[in-house]
């Protein structure tokens, strides 16, 4: 997308009607730099985006009139404090509330670098306090029951969607993928069984790894594909929707729900505590964190370093259970 395009589509936007035309020109040119540049995901972008112009939203009313660059340099500290309250009174968790002031604070250095103006209040506000919570990884034997077709055989929907559904939890579990990595496979990306066992992954920031892929869960993917009524070229997405489409993950989460009433699991059964199961068993059963770590594709080893709280926790709770003093 070019400047000049990206400038039209955000100056174009009703949204951002509480935003003069320069800082809106400013806007597109900002999400273009992180979009090509840093390389953001999509949905990082759209989240960005609609932080921003919640602030924008909020400070039109708060200061009555539209903004303008010029008056965006300039915001004070207790400008972004009295944004940042008025989110919370919206039930606006700490996580989210981070989020929010970390896309501030990128377009308030675009801004700097682009000699814009400087948002010194953004620096100098504190980030806020995040509860730590551990993974919820799902039983082994329930995660296992995903791919189980006895589980499921009071569903009516078609048995390609059956099949589909199986490989896309097969991959979650088995491999430790993220929802989206899963549904972005192409074709070519998945070796047919006996011709391979790593499947090349697109992760975080287009970054591919090299993923271990078990022949139980290549058959899977391999059943899959031989009932899929829809052709299937090695550069797409090997998992499609019912008209041949791009899969939506909603899909594969509605599956989940449908799963966890079948096998009585609680809500924090999701797709993605398939991925925390992986992790966390690999771990229980001797698995090296930097190992671990690779294969989930952290970019940071603190990131994985949580699942060993998890496996801490699971161990005292089976101390408690079993130790005639505990």
């Amino acid at each position: 997308m070019t400047r000049a395009a990206s400038t039209s589509e955000t100056e174009s936007d009703p949204r951002l009607s509480c935003a003069a035309p320069d800082i809106q020109t400013e806007i597109a040119h900002w999400l273009a730099h992180l979009r090509s540049e840093r390389r953001l995901s999509p949905k990082t972008l759209e989240a960005y985006e609609r932080d921003l112009r919640q602030c924008l939203v909020f400070l039109s009313d708060h200061w009555g009139g539209v903004v303008s660059l010029k008056q965006f340099a300039a915001v004070e500290t207790s400008d972004v404090r009295a944004f940042m309250s008025a989110r919370r009174a919206h039930d606006i968790g700490g996580r989210s509330l981070m989020r929010a002031l970390a896309g501030l604070r990128s377009f308030g250095k675009f801004l700097e670098r682009e000699g814009k103006g400087k948002v010194g209040a953004l620096a100098a506000i504190r980030a806020p306090k995040i509860g730590k919570s551990l993974p919820k990884p799902i039983q082994m034997q329930s995660a296992k029951q995903m791919t189980d077709a006895d589980i499921r055989a009071g569903e009516s929907r078609e048995p390609w969607i059956w099949a589909r559904d199986a490989a896309v939890m097969a991959l979650l579990y088995g491999s430790g993928l993220r929802i989206s990595e899963a549904l972005g496979l192409k074709r070519r990306d998945i070796p047919t069984p006996g011709e391979g066992d790593v499947i090349t992954v697109t992760g975080k920031g287009n970054k591919t790894r090299m993923v271990p892929v078990l022949k139980t869960v290549l058959d899977l993917v391999q059943d899959y594909i031989a009932v899929c009524p829809h052709a299937l070229s090695a550069d797409r997405p090997v998992f499609v929707g019912a008209r041949g489409g791009p899969l939506s993950p909603r899909i594969i989460q509605l599956t989940m729900e449908r799963l966890r009433g079948a096998l009585g699991l609680p809500d924090s059964a999701t797709p993605h505590a398939l991925r925390h199961s992986f992790a966390t068993h690999l771990l229980s059963r001797g698995g090296d964190l930097r190992a671990i770590q690779e294969l989930l594709g952290h970019a940071s080893l603190s990131t994985t370093q949580i699942y060993t709280g998890v496996d801490a926790e699971r161990l005292m709770d089976v101390y408690k259970t079993a130790h005639p003093r505990a």
